[in-house]
C-alpha cells in the first residue's frame, strides 16, 4: 500500500508543480501562483470533514479507488482543454481557460487527499500501537521520495518536455497506479463502529464532540492551524523565490536533492520513534522551523537558501507523524476518519488566507519596497542586497510570529493537558485481531 501511494504522490505531486512553475514562468506573476496555491488549501480545507466521514463510511481500500478514479478523470479533462485551445490562451492568467485549466488540476490533487486520510486510519487498522509512530516515520519517508522524484521531474518536464506531455505522463502514470491498487489487498472484515450503533448520514454531528472529548486535542489542532497560517507564506513565496535564483530545471533539481531531508526525517521516527511525549516533540520541531526560517532567506545565496530548505524538510515529517501518532491514540478508531478531516478542513483553512493575502503584499509592497533606496537603508543591514529581498522579509517576519506562538504554546495548559492525554490513553485499536467485543464489525454487501 505504501508503494502504491508513493507512486499515486509523486504523480498528483508532479502534475501540481509542474502547474505552479509553469504558471509563474509564463505569467511571471506571484499574485497567480498565490491565487492557484491558495485555491488549492481553501479546497483541502472545505472537503476535509467530507473526506474524513467518507473514510469512516466506507472500506479503506475502496476509498482509495475511489480517490484514484476521480484524480485520472480530472486528469483526462485537463488533457482535453490542453488539446482544446492554444497554449497562449491557456497561459493567459487575465482569461477564464487559464483558470479553469488550473482548476480541473487542482481539483485532482485535492482528492489525492481522500487518500491520504485513508492511509492514516489504515495504520491504525494494520499496525499494533506500539509501533505506529514508527509507521508514520515510514509514511512520511515515502512521501519524502515521493517529493524528491517530483520536484526533479516537475522542473525537467516543464523545461524540456512542455506542459502538453507533462498532462499525458501524469494520465498514464495515474492509470497504472489505479490498476495496481485493484490487486492490492487490505485485510478489512467491514466497517467498523462502536457500541452496535450504525453510523447515520455522514455523522457530522460526531465530530466536533469526538475531538471535544480529548484534553487539548482541540488545541492542538488550532495551533497547527496557526502554523499552517504561517506556512502559507512559505507556499506562495517558496517557487518564485527559488525560480529567482535558478532556473526552472535547476530549481526542480534543487527541490528534488533537498527532499532527501524527507526520506531521513521520516527515517529517523521509523527509527527511533517520537518519544514518550510526541506533543513535546512536535512543538520542538516547529521551534527549529521558526528559527529556521528567520534565516535561510537572510542572504541571497543559493546555498543558504537549498541548505536550509534540506532541514526543513527533514523537519516536516517529523512534525507531522507526531500529529498523526497522537489522533491515532487518543481517538477511538471509527471517529478517527472524520477527526483527521476535521484537522485537515480546520488547518488548511488558514493558509489560503495568508496566501492569498502575502501574493498581493509582497508583488506590490514588500518587493518594490526592498527593491528601492529606502528599503535598502532600513533593512539592507538585515537582509542585504538582491532581487528578491522583498520575499525574504515575508519569510523572516512570518517565522518570528511563528516562534512567538510556540513558545507561548509550551507554557499553556492545553499542552499540559493533552500530554496527560496522551500518556493516560489505552491503544483504541491495534490490530484487525484485536477488535473488542462491544465493537461491531458492519459487513458491507458483496459487489460479486
Amino acid at each position: 500500500m505504501l508503494g502504491n501511494t508513493a507512486v499515486a504522490n509523486v504523480t498528483s505531486s508532479y502534475l501540481w508543480w509542474a502547474l505552479t512553475f509553469w504558471a509563474y514562468l509564463e505569467t511571471r506573476s506571484v499574485l497567480a501562483t498565490a491565487i492557484i496555491g491558495g485555491s488549492y488549501m481553501l479546497l483541502v480545507a472545505v472537503f476535509g470533514v467530507v473526506f474524513g466521514v467518507i473514510v469512516d463510511r466506507m472500506k479503506k481500500k475502496a476509498v482509495m479507488v475511489l480517490s484514484s478514479l476521480v484524480t485520472l478523470s480530472t486528469y483526462l479533462l485537463a488533457g482535453g482543454l490542453y488539446l482544446s485551445f492554444p497554449e497562449s490562451v491557456l497561459v493567459d492568467w487575465g482569461g477564464p481557460w487559464f483558470w479553469v485549466f488550473a482548476g480541473v488540476i487542482l481539483v485532482g490533487g485535492v482528492v489525492e487527499n481522500l487518500r491520504n486520510i485513508a492511509l492514516s486510519t489504515t495504520v491504525t487498522l494494520l499496525v499494533p500501537a506500539d509501533r505506529r509512530d514508527r509507521a508514520n516515520g515510514l509514511v512520511g519517508a515515502v512521501h519524502g521520495i515521493a517529493f524528491m522524484v517530483t520536484s526533479v521531474f516537475s522542473g525537467l518536464s516543464i523545461g524540456l518536455l512542455g506542459m502538453g506531455w507533462t498532462v499525458v505522463i501524469a494520465i498514464v502514470a495515474t492509470a497504472l497506479a489505479l490498476t495496481h491498487l485493484l490487486f492490492v489487498p487490505i485485510p478489512e472484515r467491514g466497517v467498523v463502529h462502536v457500541e452496535g450503533a450504525a453510523p447515520q448520514g455522514f455523522g457530522f454531528r460526531e465530530v466536533i464532540p469526538a475531538v471535544i472529548v480529548v484534553p487539548g486535542l482541540l488545541a492542538l489542532i488550532l495551533f497547527s492551524t496557526f502554523n499552517n497560517l504561517v506556512g502559507g507564506v512559505f507556499m506562495a513565496l517558496m517557487d518564485p523565490y527559488g525560480l529567482t535564483l535558478f532556473s526552472v530545471e535547476m530549481w526542480g533539481i534543487i527541490l528534488g536533492i533537498t527532499s532527501v531531508g524527507f526520506v531521513l526525517g521520516g527515517g529517523l521516527v521509523a527509527r527511533f520513534g517520537l518519544g514518550k511525549n510526541p506533543v513535546r516533540t512536535m512543538l520542538l520541531v516547529n521551534v527549529g522551523i521558526a528559527l529556521l526560517g528567520m534565516t535561510f532567506a537572510i542572504r541571497e545565496a543559493w546555498w543558504l537558501y537549498a541548505l536550509g530548505i534540506l532541514v526543513f524538510m527533514c523537519l516536516m515529517p517529523i512534525a507531522e507523524a507526531s500529529e498523526q501518532t497522537i489522533v491515532q491514540r487518543v481517538v477511538p478508531f471509527d471517529k478517527q476518519g472524520r477527526v483527521f478531516g476535521f484537522a485537515a478542513s480546520v488547518e488548511s483553512a488558514a493558509a489560503p488566507v495568508s496566501s492569498f493575502l502575502i501574493g498581493p503584499l509582497a508583488q506590490f509592497w514588500l518587493i518594490p519596497f526592498m527593491n528601492s533606496a529606502a528599503g535598502q537603508e532600513s533593512l539592507g543591514w538585515l537582509l542585504g542586497p538582491g532581487e528578491a529581498r522583498g520575499i525574504a522579509l515575508a519569510f523572516v517576519g512570518a517565522s518570528a510570529v511563528l516562534l512567538v506562538v510556540v513558545l507561548l504554546a509550551f507554557v499553556s495548559r492545553p499542552y499540559r493537558r493533552l500530554s496527560a492525554a496522551y500518556a493516560a490513553a489505552p491503544p483504541p485499536l491495534s490490530t484487525d485481531d484485536d477488535i473488542v467485543p462491544d465493537m461491531e464489525v458492519t459487513h458491507l454487501p458483496s459487489t460479486r
